[in-house]
């Protein structure tokens, strides 16, 4: 009884040093980042076309604020169907697979086993000798030990290490905080593939726009090479006037193929993105519409947001927390490990008296595990896991920084293009008036044609810069809006029946 009783002396010691977690504890960092944007939140312009205010941005589906159901249509689609964020979903099962592993650490562990085995003792050693010569005898004392012999045995084997110090704790809330950062890094992909799938949307609308642009273009360049060649043929002006009426023209006509090309990758590229195979969306999208315009308000909120906001700025946290609590299993090992195993079962020569009660065995007590010399590999892992925790520190600041720096850029772009537009919408006017005077002073007879092809040619290298200003302001809401880290919070709802397998994942 006195095995037993020492085993039962132990619990509450055990009971009493499982309170106790060592390692640092996690606490989750304050953001470093200033009170407000240093690029300008207001207006540049009064008369400016969207505007930027520091009100709290509103989360969910940005991309409705473009008011374009079909841009809306793709990116439900692609939240879906994308392959990159599939994938994502499936690294968050993992994460939860390896949490789920570490956990188990924690809990006894219980094996039944059953064997027969023949074993046979070699002659040449003392023993092997002495169970040879024994069993020649088996009558000596009632004594027989066959060499070799048969043992049949039915048994079981319990083992559950005592977390006396936190390792397997920590080991947990390292596996969770990875989980952490699995879900975080699926909705960064999320941001990235939505505002990709924007982001190209736009560059197929003002490609298409300048499309058009230059077919117009195209169209009046032949009525300028007719204007000419009827004018050669009543005298009233030279050859050189066709020739340079001709050149535009095919000038013009060269632009198409290159626009042509650009539609066709960005068409793809949405096929890409919604994981169909190449030009699957071309008749869906080979109808040209207007680029999709920002709206008039457009809330950020400030930069305290962020690290709420952002999911790769709480990936950097989550992925801090499992470095710290890493630490905490390093320390762990430093200490003794207790861990209490049984085991019992039958053992027997035959199978007839295997479940007698004489064949019984049992074996049990607690074993005590203490590092006494590992060479420095232990104390060295802390220092490892010390410098990675350090390591994440410094991720989590560079994450916060350079979102800072990607909103604000991304602002200084959006308010600079707008101006920019103002200024093309204005020069445009005016080409088109020195295009009309240039056509009426020709027609008179007062004006040369070279005037035409050069009023013309300003109007349509303006028009396409106008086209691409249109674009760029379009592009630069939907950079800001990623940069804000928007479109994860209605990741679920954008998906719609394929995210099933996302919203179970996450419902775990």
């Amino acid at each position: 009884m006195a095995q037993p009783f020492r085993v039962i002396l132990i619990w509450p010691l055990a009971a009493t040093l499982a309170g106790c977690v060592v390692g640092p504890n996690f606490t989750a960092p304050t953001p470093d980042t200033p009170t407000a944007w240093s690029a300008s939140v207001s207006p540049v312009t009064a008369d400016q076309a969207s505007r930027v205010t520091a009100q709290a941005a509103a989360a969910g589906a940005w991309w409705d604020a473009f008011n374009d159901p079909e841009l809306t249509s793709l990116v439900k689609r692609a939240a879906a169907a994308n392959l990159d964020a599939k994938q994502a979903v499936l690294r968050i099962a993992e994460a939860r697979a390896q949490r789920d592993a570490a956990a188990s650490a924690g809990w006894p562990s219980l094996g039944v086993n059953a064997s027969d085995q023949v074993n046979r003792l070699s002659e040449s050693t003392p023993t092997g000798a002495l169970f040879s010569k024994v069993g020649q005898f088996p009558g000596l004392g009632g004594v027989s030990i066959p060499n070799p012999y048969e043992q049949y045995q039915l048994g079981f084997d319990a083992s559950w290490e005592i977390d006396l110090f936190g390792r397997v704790r920590r080991s947990v809330e390292a596996a969770k905080a990875d989980t952490e950062a699995s879900i975080e890094d699926s909705r960064a992909v999320v941001v990235t593939v939505l505002g990709e799938v924007a982001r190209t949307y736009i560059d197929l609308r003002g490609a298409q726009a300048k499309r058009r642009i230059v077919a117009d273009n195209i169209a009046t360049e032949r009525d300028l090479l007719d204007l000419a060649g009827q004018r050669r043929q009543a005298g009233l002006s030279s050859h050189i006037d066709v020739v340079r009426a001709a050149a535009e023209a095919s000038a013009a006509e060269a632009q198409l193929p290159s626009l042509d090309q650009q539609i066709t990758v960005d068409i793809n590229a949405l096929s890409k993105l919604l994981a169909l195979e190449p030009g699957a969306l071309r008749a869906e999208l080979q109808a040209a519409t207007p680029v999709p315009p920002p709206p008039p308000l457009v809330p950020i909120g400030l930069p305290a947001d962020l690290a709420r906001r952002r999911p790769d700025i709480r990936e950097a946290e989550a992925r801090l927390h499992a470095a710290t609590a890493r630490m905490g299993v390093a320390v762990g090992d430093l200490y003794p490990k207790l861990t209490l195993s049984a085991g019992g079962g039958y053992q027997s020569q035959s199978v007839s008296t295997l479940t007698n009660w004489a064949s019984r065995f049992l074996n049990a007590g607690p074993n005590v595990d203490l590092p006494i010399f590992e060479g420095g590999r232990l104390r060295a892992n802390v220092r490892l896991q010390d410098a990675q925790a350090k390591e994440a520190a410094l991720a989590y600041r560079a994450a916060v920084l350079s979102a800072l720096h990607e909103v604000d850029n991304a602002l200084a772009a959006y308010g600079s293009d707008q101006v920019r537009l103002q200024s093309l919408s204005a020069t445009v006017a005016r080409n088109r008036e020195a295009v009309e005077l240039a056509r009426q002073r020709y027609a008179s007879g007062v004006g040369a044609f070279i005037d035409v092809l050069d009023a013309e040619r300003s109007r349509q290298q303006n028009a396409l810069l106008l086209a691409d200003g249109t674009a760029a302001i379009s592009t630069d809401l939907v950079v800001l809006y990623k940069a804000l880290g928007g479109g994860w919070e209605m990741e679920q709802a954008a998906r719609g029946p394929a995210v099933g397998q996302s919203a179970n994942l996450e419902a775990k």
